[in-house]
């Protein structure tokens, strides 16, 4: 199987992203998993701490490594469509530790609302450890703050600031990479995490995200891509964004399918049954974003 740095690789000479898709329970991965393998696309599975609590560190791990070892089996399908696990937003040295122990493929440190200095002296720290345990581990971190929950949006998360002079600058993102020493970098681009009740989020900044591309040196990370226009997403790929978050269009997906399902079934308690349709109806938005992601009609 091709690694994540590979992946990444791949997707910027190609001008295409990798999808990375949040979880918190075993519909929300499969339908992940069947919409990649659909497509015979690359993905990433993200957990955050909310969701590792929930799910289970170990247990999400283990998940992952069962439909590895299909891909490495002699008659397995999709070896094309590598899954990877990353450990989202990880505010703290020691639950990246904690992620990296137990075996993801990579982990976000979100120091976005501490000062530029803590910030980067965290970061640093986690890139130190994930160097120092003897396997390729991709790490992320972000700078600039665009809000912290996936869910549904009356306005733009307080705290986040829009404004030109507001968003990550070049200056500071050749500091911040050079100095942490980090494998991907998520700016504040325009973006911000959850949707917008009724409209679409801000435009991106696409000419920030190719100059931040080319200072950087890094590949960079689209987060709370939800909201967005497919238009934005297109663009912001073309700029230099490799990876692109989702969750909060999934989440309302499967709540809307859930809702849907019990409505049409009082009387049914089969959770395998009841539950089917909020998987397909993850896997459809997945589908969906993975062909734009990848350029497929």
């Amino acid at each position: 199987m091709k690694t994540l740095r590979e992946c990444i690789a791949e997707a910027e000479t190609r001008k295409v992203a990798i999808g990375h898709f949040n979880i918190s329970n075993i519909e929300g991965f499969w339908g992940i998993v069947r919409a990649a393998r659909a497509l015979a696309v690359p993905v990433i599975i993200g957990v955050s701490e909310g969701e590792r609590d929930f799910i289970g560190v170990k247990q999400v791990v283990a998940l992952v490594a069962s439909v590895r070892q299909e891909y490495s089996a002699p008659n397995g399908s999709n070896k094309d469509s590598p899954i990877f696990l990353n450990a989202d937003h990880t505010y703290s040295f020691d639950r990246v530790k904690e992620a990296i122990d137990h075996g993801f493929d990579a982990v976000i440190f979100d120091g976005s609302k501490l000062p530029l200095e803590e910030n980067i002296t965290e970061t640093k720290r986690c890139v130190e450890y994930a160097k120092s345990v003897g396997r390729e581990i991709i790490v992320e971190a972000e700078l600039g703050y665009i809000g912290t929950s996936s869910k549904i949006l009356d306005e733009v998360p307080e705290g986040v600031l829009l404004g030109a002079d507001d968003l990550v600058k070049p200056n500071e993102a050749r500091r911040f990479v050079f100095e942490t020493g980090v494998d991907l970098f998520a700016p504040a681009v325009g973006n911000i995490h959850g949707m917008l009740k009724g409209r679409l989020d801000p435009a991106l900044d696409i000419e920030r995200i190719k100059l931040l591309r080319e200072v950087a040196g890094v590949s960079l990370v689209l987060h709370g891509a939800s909201g967005n226009t497919d238009d934005d997403i297109r663009r912001a790929i073309a700029a230099g964004t490799a990876i692109i978050h989702v969750n909060t269009e999934i989440r309302l997906a499967y709540r809307n399918a859930l809702k849907q399902s019990l409505q049409e079934n009082p009387e049914e308690v089969a959770p395998y049954k009841i539950l089917k349709p909020a998987v397909q109806a993850v896997e459809r938005v997945v589908r969906q974003k993975l062909s734009l992601f990848n350029h497929v009609d």
